[in-house]
């Protein structure tokens, strides 16, 4: 896990020089600081300027939770699973997550955004610093948490000679020729106002009260407007608004005063486009925006012009996301935008077609899931998450949606099993199966996702009632693909299980009738590595071997990653037994390397239990009996260590065993136990590294004993290399 993932600044931090030494002394005594004040006060930009700056005294490092997308209380602990780059394969709350996690790590937190959750973040909040005595909480937002022990540092306006630096600078960055050459860019001098019209530059700023976002927001209108024009504009906003909102609070009479200035001064088709843009949650990218907000009113081809509009007037942010340039409304820019789109009466219809773009990327990543293109699916699913959260609350929210959201939490499957995030999963998947949709083809879907899901859990109950009820009415429906799919997670169950000849028998059948069906997908050549595992298991490697090279030869055709890391777990082993170590270590490198980019531990933890065995063969026992113990920790979130499975424990088995000869138990738990305290992310390092101290590495004991047992292959139902889809079904769309 990256130390930090606080996003870099995209500008020059002006001023507030007093606030920022105040708030970083506060978070040296309080473990609770909680900054508070109006919208657009510049909370979080302090927040995280002190937060970047405290760093070096958080061994764990700082993580940004935020929270403002969110609208189900019951995400919380999950947005926080998520900011802290967790992945858990079990069937705890996340919050039981968050406390394991927590417990012994010394970690600033940033939580921003909560004030519409507090009733649920606060209480979870409380708990964490409580069982958590190395962590510190630095939350963001209009009002406290009222918890005990908070420190709540109120946050004013800027002062006026921070107001004025902030408006100059912002204005010679937008290119106004009154405040050329006053800017100083990403230096670190000091911004001054121009001599001509100093006075109307502080009248200017006072009027807006000192809040950086309304002063950030005029700055962008100077190269267009002079200050006295502004100030006369102004002028007449502040009677408007005292004659409609005589109620208000002066400050937020002012930040409504500048943020609706601004809006008069958009064209029309800004206005539109930014009302509709309120709907998005998190980042957005432009070919959503061009879809979601698109019409008569505002043709898609032009919006990519109004959207550039909105950016230069600092009412859009851009930023760059490991998907590609992303844009984000700024919350209270959101919120007004939201007012105006609920008084044209277009709410619902913006949601819905919101809902639908979503939905038809979540079935794009789909299919692209099986493709070179898996490791963008992964990365844009990550971008996307607010998002697709959003478009999953859509649909629960109105009851005659309830199969869209069956077929969108169904067709998310690759996010909750191969992007890591079952636990999220089984929530909107448990959400949608309980509503009784009428689609029987979503809801077949929705239910076997769900049984594979609390398969990989270790939860066999939740997963035989979900398989089970899939398996019957897909039988009844006559829907074969889906029947199919229900099999093939029943045999994944024994497979974990180790019921060997059930898991062979059933996953044979269900491969079997994918090839009659046409399906190909990574679902099923991981049937198919599943079947070369029972093989292994049961002592038939070269049979094994057979099928996984016929796998990784379709991965290589279609660019598949994914799947391919579970058949190079089989060929390293087959490559272990043979005493061809460089071989063996060469094909978990990679696997490692896959599964920590997919946030897969389950393959993740498996490659490196075998190459801890692969590093004692070469003569390493030391380095062996550390990875070992880096794993041990990983497995609790993943859930029972090695499924319970004696099958899966083979490699792990005989690795302690040599390496506890090789060292003496003494030595052997040091190094153990010195594994157990290492970063998942130092853990990928150290076994991409290679070897580290290489001694002379002989030749394994012939007589000793071995996982895996050889013989001879036969063969199984459906194990052959599928063939293409006659039909031109692929990708993960169908069941």
């Amino acid at each position: 896990m990256r130390r930090s993932n606080l996003p870099a600044e995209l500008n020059r931090f002006v001023g507030r020089t007093a606030e920022e030494a105040a708030l970083t002394a506060l978070l040296e005594t309080s473990r609770l600081v909680t900054v508070v004040g109006v919208g657009g006060v510049g909370k979080t930009r302090l927040a995280l300027r002190a937060a970047a700056g405290a760093q070096k005294r958080y061994g764990e490092g700082v993580r940004l939770a935020e929270l403002a997308p969110l609208r189900d209380p019951d995400l919380v602990a999950y947005a926080l699973v998520e900011a802290l780059g967790l992945t858990d394969h079990t069937p705890r709350a996340p919050r039981e997550v968050l406390l394991e996690h927590l417990a012994e790590r010394r970690m600033l937190l940033v939580i921003d955004g909560f004030e519409h959750l507090v009733e649920s973040c606060a209480p979870l909040v409380r708990e964490l610093l409580a069982r958590a005595p190395g962590l510190t909480v630095l939350a963001v937002g209009r009002r406290p948490l009222r918890v005990a022990g908070e420190a709540v540092f109120p946050l004013a306006p800027m002062d006026e000679a921070d107001a004025v630096a902030l408006l100059a600078e912002r204005a010679a960055e937008a290119g106004a020729p009154d405040f050329a050459g006053t800017g100083t860019g990403t230096g670190t001098g000091t911004v001054v106002a121009p001599e001509p019209g100093t006075a109307a530059v502080r009248e200017l700023c006072r009027r807006l009260d000192g809040i950086p976002l309304a002063l950030e927001l005029a700055a962008s209108r100077l190269p267009l407007l002079s200050v006295e024009q502004m100030l006369h504009r102004l002028d007449d906003r502040f009677r408007l608004l005292a004659d409609g909102e005589r109620g208000a609070l002066p400050r937020h009479q002012t930040l409504r005063t500048a943020i609706g200035w601004s809006h008069e001064l958009c064209t029309p088709e800004e206005r539109l486009l930014w009302a509709r843009l309120s709907v998005f949650a998190g980042p957005f990218d432009l070919e959503a925006v061009e879809y979601v907000c698109g019409g008569p009113e505002l043709p898609p081809e032009r919006v990519l012009d109004h959207l550039g509009g909105l950016l230069a007037q600092s009412l859009v942010s851009r930023e760059d996301t490991p998907a590609g340039p992303s844009y984000r409304l700024l919350d209270t820019v959101a919120a007004y935008g939201a007012e105006w789109l609920a008084a044209l009466g277009d709410t619902e219809r913006m949601r819905r077609r919101h809902r639908d773009w979503y939905m038809g990327l979540a079935t794009w990543c789909e299919l692209e899931w099986f493709s070179p293109r898996q490791a963008e699916v992964a990365a844009r699913t990550d971008v996307a998450l607010p998002n697709l959260r959003a478009a999953l609350d859509v649909c629960l929210e109105f009851p005659e949606d309830a199969h869209l959201a069956q077929h969108l939490a169904g067709t998310l499957w690759f996010a909750w099993v191969g992007c890591g995030r079952l636990s999220e999963g089984r929530h909107w998947l448990e959400r949608a199966v309980a509503l009784e949709s009428g689609h029987e083809e979503a809801r077949l879907k929705a239910l076997w996702v769900l049984g594979y899901v609390a398969v990989l859990q270790g939860d066999g109950t939740a997963a035989v009632a979900a398989l089970h009820e899939c398996g019957e009415r897909a039988r009844s429906s006559r829907n074969a693909l889906a029947e199919a799919y229900a099999t093939h997670r029943m045999g994944c169950l024994a497979l974990l299980s180790d019921d060997l000849p059930r898991a062979e028998s059933l996953i044979g059948r269900a491969l079997d009738s994918y090839r009659e069906l046409g399906e190909l997908n990574s679902n099923v050549l991981m049937g198919q590595v599943e079947v070369a595992m029972t093989r292994a298991f049961r002592g038939d490697l070269e049979g094994a071997v057979a099928i996984c090279r016929e796998v990784r030869e379709v991965c290589e055709e279609r660019g598949e990653l994914w799947t391919r890391a579970y058949a190079l777990y089989v060929l390293a082993f087959s490559a272990w037994t043979r005493e061809a170590y460089g071989e063996a270590r060469e094909l978990l490198t990679e696997c490692v390397s896959i599964n920590h980019t997919f946030r897969d531990l389950v393959g993740l933890v498996l490659a490196i239990e075998l190459l801890a065995l692969v590093t004692v063969s070469e003569g390493d026992p030391a380095e062996a009996a550390l990875l070992q113990g880096a794993v041990v920790p990983v497995w609790d979130t993943v859930g029972i260590r090695l499924f319970g499975s004696a099958a899966f424990d083979g490699p792990r088995a005989l690795c302690a065993q040599r390496a506890s000869e090789a060292l003496g138990a003494e030595a052997f738990d040091v190094a153990v136990q010195e594994g157990r305290h290492l970063p998942l992310d130092a853990v990928v390092e150290r076994a991409l590294a290679g070897r580290r101290d290489p001694a002379v590495g002989g030749a394994a004991d012939a007589t000793a004993p071995r996982p895996f047992r050889t013989a001879r292959s036969a063969a199984v139902p459906g194990t052959r290399k599928p063939a293409g889809s006659p039909t031109g079904k692929g990708g993960e769309a169908a069941g």
